[in-house]
């Protein structure tokens, strides 16, 4: 679906996280548009320590004091060999940016998770790392940011309508 809607864009070039499910979010959109795809690891999600590989709830009551300051959205709260909210804020914003940078007044396409959409809709609307999120991030939803005359904006932000005859949640 995605590659379909995407199918009419003009694109220079396409860059996606590495790791195996948003590279099968790239890939249809890729051959669709005839350009190749450029994977970057500053693209990944945020590396969560101790807490991969586990669910909040079994967080929540092995290591309590851990996820109470991950709820707390402490800056520099590392999940005991993960990556702090600050430096992701850092690598996934320092990524974008250079993207941007690197296409200056071309369109470009980038697949990448959640968490360093929540990074980037944070920073251009100038919303705190620690304030509550109060947006949505659906997977393959669509977000349009664009730069213009230096200013970053939100265009489009999780539009979902071509995800209507793809979607598998059960009907209310």
């Amino acid at each position: 679906a995605v590659g379909a809607v995407l199918a009419g864009e003009r694109f220079t070039a396409i860059y996606s996280s590495d790791l195996t499910r948003v590279r099968q979010t790239a890939e249809p959109a890729a051959q669709r548009l005839g350009l190749p795809i450029r994977y970057d690891a500053a693209l990944r999600e945020r590396h969560y320590g101790m807490f991969e590989t586990r669910t909040y709830a079994e967080v929540r009551e092995i290591f309590p004091e851990d996820y109470a300051r991950f709820r707390k959205k402490e800056l520099d709260y590392d999940f005991r060999g993960g990556e702090s909210l600050r430096r992701f804020n850092q690598r996934a914003l320092g990524c974008v940016r250079a993207l941007a940078g690197r296409h200056a007044g071309e369109t470009i396409l980038v697949f990448t998770h959640g968490g360093v959409l929540e990074m980037l809709y944070r920073e251009v609307l100038a919303r705190g790392l620690s304030a509550p999120r109060d947006f949505e991030i659906p997977n393959a939803a669509l977000n349009w940011v664009e730069i213009a005359a230096g200013a970053w904006s939100v265009r489009t932000w999780a539009d979902r309508a071509h995800l209507q005859s793809a979607l598998d949640d059960l009907p209310e």
